[in-house]
């Protein structure tokens, strides 16, 4: 869909876009502090962007002030990247108050993000097999393209699969919802108008699916997009279902990193420059803590770090139920949905209200309550 290209020839400028900023042997560090980074695998200022002092710490030797050095040094250079625009704090309020955002359906998790997922923001959704993930990037994909008389975006995707997970007879039954349910809230003559536009027929026809098998496969499709969302302004939304399977067998630990920070920094230079919502899905790893094990979001600390939101979805006993456990702009939450013949949807108002963080009640059963373990230790991510 997007043009043959040799990817091949793709990685090698991918690589040499990434050996293209500044070596670290560059910066204004002393020569200790510049051989134990070289020593963990650190070349350029744009291995080191993403990172925070106490994860550069870990991972390099260094104590916390001199991590804390290293950094306010990369910045200073700006990363070996374009130059950065101030604004007042005035100019950035209302930037955000002009951001859009995607419904889910889920009138529960749309207000705890603060009115759905935002445009020129990356979200990861992570969560174990079976519990949605895929299914809420379905209902996205049809939710995108809501008019926005009917307070949508009026959209439209592309959704990169790289698990072979996209099933068109899902968004088929989703997108025949979604149009069923802004047909029953018409009440002038824009709306009307709007809906002999969103139908079942073109809202597929705006879901731009590629498949990838590879993480070569990946990384050429993320440098071929900015030319393709220059081609399709109307593009709001970028899924990505998953990030880490193309991931999974990967012997050069270093050269993983690496590759993943590069990836994060186009995703994030994507959302923000062509204003799009970016979505990403995560797989779920067992990380080993002495005698005890956890399940945490595959792809390490370093990842975390990346997308602006954090979505968990888990299972509590029967229950589905998605925390939000990174949002600078919302307080954490945890709501319960369902996944039903129409798509992602809220869970009856009988069963379960929303709360946030910390909890008070202590009259429900263990069984259905999200798993407290995980967030406090995916909130240490």
């Amino acid at each position: 869909m997007l043009g043959y290209v040799s990817w091949r020839d793709v990685l090698k400028k991918l690589t040499l876009a990434v050996t293209m900023q500044r070596p670290v042997s560059s910066l204004p560090l002393s020569p200790g502090m510049k051989l134990k980074l070289v020593g963990a695998g650190f070349q350029s200022t744009a291995d080191l962007i993403l990172l925070k002092p106490l994860q550069l710490s870990k991972e390099t030797g260094l104590s916390q002030q001199e991590a804390l050095e290293v950094l306010q040094a990369v910045r200073k250079d700006g990363g070996g990247g374009e130059g950065s625009t101030s604004l007042t704090a005035l100019e950035l309020l209302q930037k955000e108050e002009e951001t859009r955002s995607i419904i889910t359906f889920s009138s529960q998790l749309d207000a705890a993000l603060g009115g759905g997922l935002p445009v020129g923001k990356t979200t990861e959704i992570c969560g174990a097999p079976g519990v949605g993930k895929t299914q809420l990037c379905l209902q996205l994909a049809v939710d995108v393209q809501v008019p926005q008389c009917f307070g949508g975006v009026g959209g439209q995707v592309i959704y990169i699969d790289t698990e072979g997970s996209f099933l068109l007879q899902r968004v088929i039954d989703v997108a025949t919802a979604a149009v069923r349910h802004c047909s029953l809230l018409v009440e002038d003559d824009e709306q009307r108008a709007a809906m002999m536009t969103f139908t079942m027929e073109t809202i597929l026809s705006n879901i731009f699916l590629v498949r990838c098998h590879d993480y070569v496969e990946l990384l050429a499709e993320l440098h071929l997009l900015p030319d393709f969302l220059s081609d399709h302004p109307r593009t709001r939304l970028l899924v990505i279902d998953s990030v880490a399977f193309p991931f999974r067998r990967f012997d050069d630990l270093s050269q993983r990193t690496r590759l993943l920070q590069g990836l994060a920094q186009q995703l994030v230079a994507m959302a923000t420059r062509h204003q799009v919502a970016v979505v990403i899905t995560n797989q779920m790893t067992t990380r080993l803590q002495g005698n005890q094990s956890q399940l945490v979001p595959a792809l390490g600390e370093g990842w975390g770090h990346a997308p602006t939101i954090r979505l968990l979805l888990q299972w509590a006993g029967s229950r589905r139920l998605a925390s939000i456990f990174k949002s600078p702009g919302n307080v954490d939450a945890t709501v319960q949905y369902r996944i039903t013949s129409d798509g992602f949807r809220d869970a009856d108002q009988s069963e379960q209200p929303q709360r946030k963080r910390p909890r008070t009640q202590t009259d429900q059963s263990a069984s259905s309550q999200p798993d407290r373990r995980l967030l406090r230790c995916l909130s240490d991510v």
